[in-house]
């Protein structure tokens, strides 16, 4: 197939990226670089069947070519990002998944949207289910990000239904992988880049708060089986084994073999306190689960952020000097790393 990809230099973007070239597609990629990196595309720079377009989705593109598929991942995705960034995300949310929908409306392309578990907020269903409406608060610090993936999802729909455009709609639940960013203000890599820095790991809320850890690569499979589905969704793609933050930081410390201990903070507004998939869609339709555990998945992450010691020193110095003031508890890591294999 020949793929637009939107969002291509991201984390999850650059690996969809390397993964249909690898299965023999033909992949433009368009990023506007704002949070993605070119060097998460090195190892295609130079092949026949990819090219990059530096260009900002929610303008016309001016590609004339022909597309077979569409996937919309082009978004800030971490607090961090849609607190630096939130017109930007309210608008690729919005005018962004329009140019790229019309775009697949005259390709008569399928146009997969990867929309994200934040739409069901801070869930009062537990495990989330696709036909779950969420709870979510529309004018908080997080809702241009919530609020620009639920009016996607909209659109997404409104355009099937419209102009009958092939669409799919993932919700992809915490994933985590190597290309992460380490100052990109997320759990997995702001208590890796701690870890690995010596410094206190810091935990908003009293650390029972839940989160489902999904390996890229297996997330990257489930986006594949969507694209080539006709299958409308949404559809949960994630790890639906439920993991508290506070073990999540244990973990780390093992692995990173660290001698860093927990600091406790008070819980952001807004903040979800549990958040897992209902995967029975992805398993009944697309016939995808995940594979690869947590510590395998953890191992591998902590060891690229290894090999890149510059860049987790400065962005346990930015966490360092972003962490709030006043009183915190702190408790010791009794965790080694045999006791966390």
């Amino acid at each position: 197939m020949h793929v637009l990809v939107s969002g291509g230099a991201g984390f999850l973007g650059s690996h969809l990226c390397e993964t249909l070239v690898a299965r023999g597609d033909s992949v433009v990629a368009v990023d506007d670089l704002s949070t993605g990196r070119t060097e998460n595309l090195a190892a295609l720079n130079q092949h026949s069947r990819f090219r990059l377009v530096v260009a900002d989705v929610t303008e016309p593109l001016g590609l004339d070519e022909p597309f077979d598929a569409v996937v919309h991942m082009a978004s800030a995705a971490s607090p961090a990002d849609y607190h630096r960034l939130p017109l930007e995300t309210l608008r690729v949310g919005s005018r962004g998944t329009e140019v790229l929908l019309e775009l697949a409306q005259r390709s008569r392309a399928r146009f997969v949207l990867a929309s994200t578990s934040e739409v069901y907020g801070d869930p009062e269903v537990h495990p989330q289910r696709e036909d779950y409406w969420g709870h979510v608060n529309p004018n908080g610090p997080r809702s241009v990000y919530d609020e620009a993936k639920r009016y996607a999802e909209a659109v997404t729909a409104a355009y099937r239904r419209s102009h009958g455009v092939n669409t799919g709609i993932a919700r992809i639940f915490n994933t985590y992988g190597p290309r992460m960013r380490a100052i990109d203000g997320r759990v997995v890599t702001t208590f890796i880049a701690q870890a690995l820095n010596g410094d206190p790991i810091t935990i908003y809320g009293d650390g029972s708060q839940t989160r489902s850890f999904c390996y890229v690569d297996d997330l990257i499979r489930g986006l594949i089986a969507l694209v080539d589905a006709d299958v409308p969704g949404p559809i949960n793609l994630g790890n639906p084994t439920e993991r508290t933050v506070d073990s999540l930081a244990e973990l780390v410390i093992a692995l990173a073999r660290s001698s860093s201990r927990i600091e406790f903070h008070p819980l952001p507004q807004d903040d979800p306190t549990r958040r897992r998939p209902d995967i029975t869609l992805a398993r009944q339709q697309l016939g995808w689960e995940p594979h690869v555990g947590i510590l395998d998945g953890l191992e591998a992450t902590v060891r690229w952020f290894a090999s890149r010691r510059d860049e987790v020193r400065a962005a346990a110095t930015a966490i360092a000097g972003a962490q709030p003031t006043g009183p915190v508890l702190i408790v010791g890591s009794e965790m080694n790393t045999n006791e966390a294999a």
